[in-house]
């Protein structure tokens, strides 16, 4: 493969303009509520879960969007920036609540001496559901990604506090004030908590994702309005594509070629994502695109089958 046009391979340094990323990979990242298209059925979930302050629960492959429903729900309706818990097989509950830097805390206290205030404060931080969970004038929105990643209990664990919409905070309801103001998380403001318990006064906008890889209790499932993103159609593709990107006439043909490629290996039982479409037609479409003969072993690279290593 000969397509070099910044990486050389000759070790000589050189001044050379990357061109601009894609928009999906530009910092601060932009939101993309906007370039969102909804498929059949998801509107009416969302709005199913919004009456019945219910959690949604979306299954289907990697970047096939699901992540990108929040935003777009929480933008319409000014629901505030959207809280993220990313889970993995280590996140508990507790830590989705609340952090409570106990060390830090006896630090300061041996620091301080007998002087000290030992103010409790500075070493508590709500989690992203205790902060969703905290009283407001509107709902927050949650988004609880990966759900299925999680440890086997995390899903049982949950239930209690997406039923009754309210947790206590140990170590605040064994403190001498009665009223402490906790961080909220991914910001510096702060919220007031009596006699160590919170309790949401309206319940937030939930959306759990899930890329399919487990089964859930029925216990759980009951208490979430589901919805499954569809595979994606070529009309559907080309759609997403024009809402991220703008292709000029003469390279639709490439893009047609990419795009009926990628439906075709989807039809075929392969495992790709969304996002490695856009990425194929970005390359292919750039001013830096590949000639025609470098051009297949650059889609290789960037639509390589997602269960491969």
């Amino acid at each position: 493969m000969t397509w070099s046009p910044f990486y050389v391979g000759d070790g000589e340094p050189r001044s050379v303009h990357l061109g601009d990323p894609p928009p999906w990979r530009s910092f601060p990242r932009p939101a993309l509520h906007r370039q969102f298209r909804p498929p059949a059925g998801l509107i009416e979930a969302v709005n199913a879960a919004l009456a019945l302050r219910r959690p949604l629960l979306l299954t289907g492959a990697p970047g096939s969007g699901k992540s990108t429903v929040i935003e777009q729900v929480a933008a319409e309706l000014t629901l505030g920036d959207v809280l993220r818990w990313h889970i993995t097989s280590r996140s508990t509950l507790t830590e989705a609540l609340y952090r409570y830097d106990a060390l830090g805390r006896i630090h300061a206290q041996r620091l301080e001496g007998s002087t000290g205030s030992d103010d409790i404060a500075p070493f508590l931080q709500m989690g992203p559901l205790g902060t969703a969970l905290l009283p407001a004038g509107r709902p927050r929105a949650l988004l609880i990604d990966e759900i299925d990643k999680s440890d086997l209990d995390l899903p049982s664990d949950l239930l209690d506090v997406l039923e009754r919409g309210e947790f206590e905070v140990p170590e605040l309801a064994r403190y001498r004030e009665e009223v402490v103001h906790v961080r909220e998380w991914g910001g510096e403001a702060r919220h007031p908590v009596t006699k160590g318990r919170v309790r949401c006064s309206g319940f937030p906008f939930i959306v759990m994702t899930s890329n399919g890889e487990r089964d859930f209790p029925a216990a759980f499932l009951r208490r979430c309005i589901r919805y499954t993103m569809p595979e994606p159609t070529a009309e559907a593709l080309h759609q997403i594509v024009a809402a991220h990107l703008e292709i000029s006439d003469d390279l639709s043909d490439s893009v047609d070629t990419v795009v009926t490629g990628f439906v075709e290996r989807l039809a075929a039982g392969e495992s790709l994502a969304v996002d490695q479409l856009l990425n194929a037609v970005h390359l292919v479409t750039s001013a830096s695109a590949p000639t025609d003969e470098d051009v297949q072993a650059v889609l290789d690279l960037v639509l390589n089958e997602l269960s491969r290593a």
